[in-house]
């Protein structure tokens, strides 16, 4: 039990941190959105989705192969950290380098022209990155979640600070509204015509502060390379580097090419890179979804393996899916019959709102991935892992076919259905062969019913309109009533022991 009770403990730190960092994200997006152009903003989605996918090229599974050779290998775990840290300085070095001298080249083919300090910023972003994933590995193997956590927080921080420091602060006082008589300094180290330069100068800088930090909570380093002792590490993290591009490119594949997919001219007066900062946009509001997933991850996962010796085990895994997807589905309901007022307060500048309407395609899309995770345990108390990268590759092949045959027709709900598609096809597959190796009574009759019926009660909320802001929020958010209503209906057993109990 104390085992169990640490294991929670740390658990919840790492989610902490984790969950945090996408939080802070979620929220620069209203700084983004009001003082940066839709072009800045496209570029930023567009941008960053590369770089999602440049950090598994750069650390080719090596932080899951850390873990599997520094415990349960009889290998000095010392020794291991080393040569695999080693291993990646030299690649992460290596490949920064080819993208630095490239700079030139990729800013013409990707349409930057003249921004080529950009692509040199994302090459030492992103070699950085690689450096430090070994490093906080460690401190997650040693149990050292605290310093895990706080050396992440300091990195949110300083990122979220310098931020708002270029972005808002300097800003204001070099336009004489704060501060007027600190404008002839900051003349020293602002440029007003940057913008989208500052977000990448922020994360630059942020990363490079944790490069002593981590190395000191670490220690013990010293730089070498045994080619015979790699050998068999490399051999173990080649293929997990395929099923981590195809999972990233199910993340954030479509805000990536979604700019170069679509039809320039498709909506009149917007180019497709400010049309890519409106989808990229309204994405961030269905994070609030994606949130509940990832603190759900971090709690579900311990507590499926602790309960999977059980002989009730496939019960209880049922009961979990099912107040999920009750959970997920009334909180989609909530999100989306209130996205106008979510709107306003996150996305800042004007024409953001045009991009709302795919916002509950992307939170049921998310809602798909919740369930996934929870079908994929069979896959994890079986041993048969292989199906992930099945599953993914799949999944991968949906998002990319869906994003060039549906965006060029229907703008942005192509790339939202994308999303949609991707994750309802994986949890189909995972569903049926999870049934066939691992069964679990699934109520799935009720599962898909409270789905369609939160995805019709989402939209008929949305596009409710009232000329009284007060009742148009009142009618809106009535439509939760019939979803609780049904659950109440269907659950009435459960409610009733549920309040017996309490």
């Amino acid at each position: 039990m104390s085992q169990l009770k640490k294991l929670a403990g740390q658990t919840a730190i790492y989610g902490i941190s984790s969950i945090l960092g996408r939080t802070v994200s979620f929220f620069l997006i209203s700084v983004y959105t009001g003082y940066l152009t839709k072009d800045d903003v496209g570029a930023y989605t567009a941008l960053y989705g590369y770089i999602a996918l440049f950090n598994i090229i750069f650390t080719y599974g090596m932080e899951t192969t850390y873990f599997r050779y520094a415990t349960g290998k009889g290998l000095d775990p010392e020794k291991v950290f080393a040569q695999i840290q080693s291993l990646l300085i030299t690649t992460s070095l290596s490949l920064g380098a080819i993208i630095y001298f490239s700079a030139p080249t990729l800013a013409v083919w990707l349409n930057y022209e003249g921004q080529e300090q950009l692509f040199r910023w994302i090459a030492w972003i992103l070699a950085i990155d690689a450096i430090l994933v070994i490093p906080y590995a460690k401190l997650r193997k040693e149990n050292r979640a605290l310093q895990f956590a706080l050396s992440k927080l300091g990195n949110i921080l300083i990122n979220v600070g310098l931020n708002i420091f270029f972005i808002v602060l300097c800003f204001h006082i070099w336009n004489g509204d704060w501060f007027a008589g600190l404008s002839p300094f900051i003349g020293y180290i602002y440029n007003p015509d940057w913008g989208l330069e500052y977000i990448f100068v922020s994360n630059l800088i942020a990363n490079a502060a944790m490069l002593p930090v981590l190395f000191w909570l670490t220690k013990k380093f010293r730089f070498g390379f045994d080619r015979q002792f790699l050998k068999p590490m490399w051999h173990y993290a080649f293929p997990l580097l395929f099923m981590g591009l195809a999972g990233t490119i199910n993340e954030t594949f479509s805000r990536t090419v979604f700019e170069y997919v679509l039809p320039e001219g498709f909506y009149e007066g917007l180019t497709s890179r400010e049309v890519t900062g409106i989808f990229g946009a309204n994405f961030k509001l269905a994070i609030l979804m994606n949130l509940i997933i990832q603190a759900f991850k971090y709690a579900a996962e311990p507590f499926f393996f602790s309960q999977s010796t059980e002989k009730n085990s496939p019960e209880i895994f049922a009961k979990v899916m099912h107040v999920f997807v009750i959970f997920c589905a009334g909180l989609m309901i909530a999100v989306s019959v209130n996205l106008d007022l979510l709107g306003k307060i996150f996305l800042r500048g004007e024409g953001y709102a045009m991009g709302n309407y795919i916002v509950p395609v992307l939170l049921l899309g998310y809602l798909m991935l919740g369930i996934y995770f929870n079908l994929s345990i069979w896959f994890k108390l079986t041993d048969q892992t292989k199906y992930s990268f099945y599953i993914t590759l799949i999944g991968a092949t949906v998002t990319i076919t869906v994003l060039l045959t549906m965006v060029p027709l229907f703008g942005l709900m192509g790339g939202a259905l994308s999303t949609l598609c991707c994750y309802t096809v994986m949890s189909v597959i995972c569903y049926y062969f999870g049934q066939k190796h691992f069964p679990i009574p699934y109520q799935t009759g009720k599962a898909i019913l409270y789905i369609l019926t939160a995805t019709g009660l989402s939209y008929a909320g949305f596009y409710i309109q009232s000329d009284s802001a007060l009742l148009q929020f009142i009618f809106r958010n009535l439509m939760v009533i019939p979803f609780l209503v049904l659950i109440l209906v269907l659950e009435k057993e459960k409610v009733r022991l549920f309040l017996k109990n309490r």
